[in-house]
């Protein structure tokens, strides 16, 4: 074997993606392999488009089989195992890895193609040889799955603590809330909204800066000015992830409502960045979060309980100093993005050096 040639890995999965970038770029970083990527190209919503993607699905693998006789990939990894994972475990390179992307891909629950999505992560799973769940969470759903759990690794992909730092500069006296997730009606970005409409009413003063675009954008303006609060909201539209890091140090609470989570990467940046954390009450959040220990959990679509928390948190200072300060060293010790994608690039190694063997 030839060591001082570059492996390659072929990524399978939508490289836009933060995730995907954060996931490509610490393979290259820590263990200096060549990325090719490959993805659908049509949006997966809407019936005629969804139509359009099962035929371009039909023609994936023929296209990714060329890629693959033509680069000649050491290693096939992709994101989400209902679809990706799926077109990975057939290609018949080896090894491959996948990716769960929440705390379950057989979503949504009640959908009437779940038993054939099933069907398809149940292959995925067999045929894969490593198995990302970056959180805790992931693992409920592959172990009720009956997923061989030795090859399953749990490890966040982590964050660049030198980009999302501790040099927070937010005014402690006075709520200046951020909200990092996309603008799509599953973050319930309304709900958010409601409250600060609030403690309006309350005459508790607020900056909520929302950043992000997303089918919702329009709709939550108007609520904003419905709500009189369009003075006091910023909606910053998409930005760049490197303009990220000083929003988050501007700002004192971090807030994410979620109906449905696996591992939160803003979450992290956040608790990185001290940014004191008030999120939903689900399982995702409840891994990294305990209420009033290091952050406030918030029941789902409870506008009034969230603006309740939200003022809780304001009048005891003390406390959310307490709490970010322990989220930073919380997030250094378990989801630095250095350690973590060494980890991980070192056992993509590991796995692709036992192939050659066999």
């Amino acid at each position: 074997m030839d060591t001082s040639k570059k492996r390659k890995i072929l990524f399978l999965g939508e490289s836009f993606r933060a995730d995907a970038i954060t996931w490509m770029n610490g393979l290259r970083e820590f263990g200096d392999f060549e990325i090719i990527t490959w993805e659908l190209k049509t949006p997966s919503n809407g019936v005629v488009k969804r139509m359009m993607r099962i035929v371009e699905f039909e023609l994936a693998l023929l296209k990714i089989r060329k890629i693959i006789k033509k680069q000649q990939p050491d290693m096939v990894i992709a994101e989400r195992t209902t679809s990706y994972g799926f077109l990975a475990s057939m290609t018949g390179v080896k090894p491959i890895a996948i990716a769960q992307q929440g705390r379950t891909d057989l979503w949504p629950e009640k959908s009437a193609t779940l038993p054939l999505k099933k069907f398809i992560q149940d292959y995925a799973f067999k045929k894969a040889d490593l198995i990302h769940a970056w959180g805790p969470v992931m693992t409920i759903s592959m172990q009720e799955a009956n997923v061989d759990m030795n090859k399953v690794l749990v490890l966040p992909k982590g964050i660049d603590l030198d980009s999302f730092d501790d040099n927070n500069q937010a005014n402690p006296n006075k709520i200046h809330a951020i909200v990092t997730r996309s603008l799509l009606p599953e973050y319930s970005h309304d709900i958010i909204l409601k409250s600060f409409g609030i403690l309006n009413q309350r005459g508790i003063d607020f900056v909520l800066t929302i950043v992000g675009d997303g089918k919702q954008l329009q709709p939550l303006q108007e609520l904003a000015k419905t709500l009189k609060i369009e003075d006091k909201v910023l909606f910053t539209g998409r930005i760049k992830n490197t303009a990220l890091p000083q929003l988050l140090q501007q700002s004192n609470i971090y807030i994410s409502m979620p109906i449905t989570e696996g591992v939160s990467a803003s979450l992290f940046e956040a608790m990185a960045s001290k940014c004191y954390p008030i999120v939903t009450d689900i399982e995702g959040n409840q891994s990294w979060i305990t209420h009033r220990k290091n952050g406030q959990l918030v029941a789902i679509d409870d506008y009034e309980m969230l603006a309740n928390e939200l003022i809780w948190a304001f009048e005891n200072k003390e406390y959310r100093e307490q709490a970010v300060q322990k989220n930073r060293q919380f997030i250094a010790e378990n989801a630095n993005y250095t350690t973590n994608m060494k980890i991980i690039a070192a056992k993509y190694h590991e796995l692709i050096n036992a192939s050659k063997k066999i």
